[in-house]
């Protein structure tokens, strides 16, 4: 059917389904009210609507099919309560830097003044501070534009959500359609300031690099890796990374930043340079000195994210796009002459026993795992001992939440499996977080995605377990999680279940998860023992 002509009147409904074709957001995440019916009327069969049971599912699910894309996701909650439901994974998604246009209905014009029922009281103000553009339109006719401003707002380096009210019978309202247009994503770095960081880097001895996930998430891997075998120095992953930073096969890779101000104090004080690409400088969890900004090292900041470089407590950061700044930068770097670091201790292979150790659940599963298998993980307290077992060495493999908040990552894998087809992805997950959106299941199995989600079970919140260590904290209420049945409960939503407690069941169930023609779970019961967070790189 041919759009109408920028003078021909339409309505509000047809211009934003016209808007979201141009816009390549033919995919709508959502959990439907009342409030809404009027979009969802006569739904296109050129569009696919994926259900969420929860609204903190669909957030999650279309942050991971956002992330996966590289494009923004459409998301429509409902009303108020939706958006309440949803804003543990809004706030994910923001520091996610995950591109949403998140909708959510609202009563009619005509019923607002007499607080209604699903009316919600200052509804552009509910999501902030946790999205970059939020409006409720003053006029019907308004809201496609809004919604057009929200998506090119949202695909601004550094991306993120943006939310619109739409009033009930807004769907209905006569408009002028939205014209197709572009506007630019990339914002160039300043050519002075890299050729000083060249400079200071040429005449470095012992410099180091500390990469964050921005690198991924702008498609800069390539030039990443250049930049750093042009250097020839050290790369380390920025704390709490959502993304693969770096290869972590490459002979240049040194290991992971705690998120401690000494921990990482020590680790780059070392060095007389450092330079920190598409992460903050730098994101801690405990407190504590950190000597390194009170040093003379010098660090440069290379970042899209305007307010990480202002909050920066020392250093010169540069900001632009990745994509453009890496590849000028290799260009005013000489060759490297630098002896290369030397290799990265391997840990030892973990053995079998019971109860089962996590860091043998996890090596049996890196072997078990394709190739081109996609990792989406929330097992916090096992991060250690994922990134010594399971190493990522293929940009666009790997993600997980940036925020610290519980229930981004099962469904969050679903949207991923959405948006990469005929890939296997994996969930891998903790007890604690897999409580907190099980519903993501049964979308995963209306939808028979190919996804394996690995449930880690040591009965409680392993992390605060560990954190209470760091605190020196004991007999802390509220951590421990027994009488849980992750694959009964699998079951009772459509999708196949295994349970396994010794060590000899693992390969088997791992094998049949990753070659199931749909979605199934395994639950392996894990030893309790508590793990060893905030390590040194």
């Amino acid at each position: 059917m041919a759009k109408p002509s920028p003078q021909t009147r339409t309505m509000v409904r047809d211009a934003v389904l016209d808007l979201l074709r141009d816009c390549g957001m033919t995919t709508v995440f959502g959990n439907p009210g009342s409030t809404e019916l009027g979009f969802l009327d006569r739904w296109p069969s050129d569009f696919r609507y994926v259900l969420g049971l929860q609204e903190a599912c669909v957030v999650g699910m279309a942050d991971g099919h956002a992330r996966a894309t590289g494009n923004a996701a459409f998301v429509n909650l409902h009303s108020a309560a939706g958006v309440g439901h949803a804003l543990g994974n809004i706030f994910t998604a923001f520091r996610n830097q995950a591109p949403l246009v998140i909708t959510a209905g609202q009563q009619a014009r005509s019923l607002l003044p007499n607080f209604p029922f699903l009316g919600a009281s200052e509804a552009a103000s509910f999501p902030r501070p946790y999205v970059k553009f939020s409006v409720e339109p003053a006029r019907a006719e308004d809201v496609p534009a809004a919604i057009a401003q929200a998506y090119h707002v949202a695909m601004q380096k550094p991306w993120g959500p943006c939310f619109v009210s739409i009033p009930a019978d807004d769907w209905t309202a006569p408009c002028h359609p939205v014209r197709a247009r572009r506007v630019a994503g990339d914002v160039a770095p300043d050519p002075a300031l890299l050729e000083e960081a060249a400079r200071a880097i040429a005449a470095a001895r012992r410099p180091v690099i500390v990469v964050g996930p921005e690198v991924d998430a702008e498609g800069a891997g390539a030039a990443m890796v250049a930049l750093a075998e042009r250097i020839g120095a050290p790369v380390l992953t920025s704390p709490f990374s959502s993304r693969l930073s770096f290869p972590e096969d490459h002979p240049l890779f040194a290991g992971f930043l705690a998120a401690a101000p000494q921990a990482v104090s020590e680790a780059l004080m070392k060095h007389d340079l450092v330079l920190v690409i598409g992460a903050p400088v730098f994101t801690f969890h405990v407190k504590g000195e950190a000597e390194i900004f009170r040093s003379d090292i010098p660090i440069f900041h290379l970042t899209t994210d305007g307010a990480s470089a202002a909050s920066a407590p020392w250093g010169t950061s540069i900001l632009g796009s990745l994509r453009l700044a890496l590849p000028e930068l290799v260009a005013l770097l000489p060759e490297g002459r630098r002896d290369l670091p030397a290799p990265r201790p391997r840990p030892a292979l973990p053995s079998a026993s019971h109860p089962i150790p996590a860091a043998f659940l996890l090596h049996r599963l890196r072997e078990a795992m394709s190739d081109d298998a996609i990792l989406v993980e929330e097992a916090p307290s096992h991060r250690p001992a994922i990134q010594a077992q399971m190493p990522i060495r293929r940009w666009g493999s790997f993600f997980t939440m940036a925020s610290g908040g519980l229930g981004y990552s099962l469904p969050g894998a679903v949207g991923v499996a959405l948006a990469r087809p005929g890939q296997r992805v994996v969930c891998l997950i903790g007890d604690g977080s897999m409580m907190y959106s099980p519903q993501a299941l049964w979308t995963a199995v209306q939808h028979r995605l190919p996804l394996a989600v690995v449930v880690i079970n040591n009965e409680g919140y392993g992390a605060m377990r560990s954190f209470g260590q760091v605190l020196q904290v004991r007999d802390v209420p509220g951590i421990d999680l027994p009488g849980l049945d992750f694959a009964s409960l699998a079951r009772a939503m459509g999708c196949p279940g295994r349970r396994v407690t010794r060590a000899e069941e693992l390969d088997d169930a791992l094998a049949e998860a990753l070659a199931a023609d749909g979605p199934m779970l395994v639950e392996v019961v894990v030893d309790a023992a508590v793990p060893t967070l905030y390590h040194k790189a």
